[in-house]
């Protein structure tokens, strides 16, 4: 069943990318649904829908629906976590102190220039 609906998800989506991509804009016509255009419908010059716009919310719908099926299904499984079977990170044994670090040298550095008012550098300045 999961199958089945992530590929119906990968479909709808599909479809639905395609029918934006299709479609006329409308931004022109926002400003007539609010009464400063010439149009007195509340739906812009065009009506009220199309078939676009009809396939459109219904490819949506069918997305939506899925979603929900893929999200209710995911969480009735038994399945904990793809992590389950992952090895457990290696700790130091009871008793056993951590691996020393080893600090970095005080002090100047061997073979750098001593430079005025005791600044170290590396090299010549020009």
């Amino acid at each position: 069943m999961v199958i089945f609906l992530t590929v119906v998800q990968v479909l709808v989506s599909l479809v639905l990318i395609g029918l934006v991509l299709i479609q006329k804009g409308q931004g022109s016509d926002i400003g007539s649904a609010f009464g400063s255009g010439a149009s007195q419908t509340v739906f812009g010059s065009q009506g009220s829908a199309n078939f676009l716009t009809r396939a459109t919310g219904l490819a949506a719908a069918v997305f939506f629906l899925s979603s929900l099926g893929l999200s209710y299904l995911s969480t009735r499984t038994g399945q904990d976590s793809v992590m389950t079977d992952a090895p457990a990170a290696s700790r130091p044994a009871q008793g056993q102190a951590p691996a020393p670090t080893q600090q970095p040298p005080s002090g100047p550095v061997p073979g750098a220039q001593q430079g005025p008012a005791g600044l170290t550098g590396t090299g010549t300045q020009p």
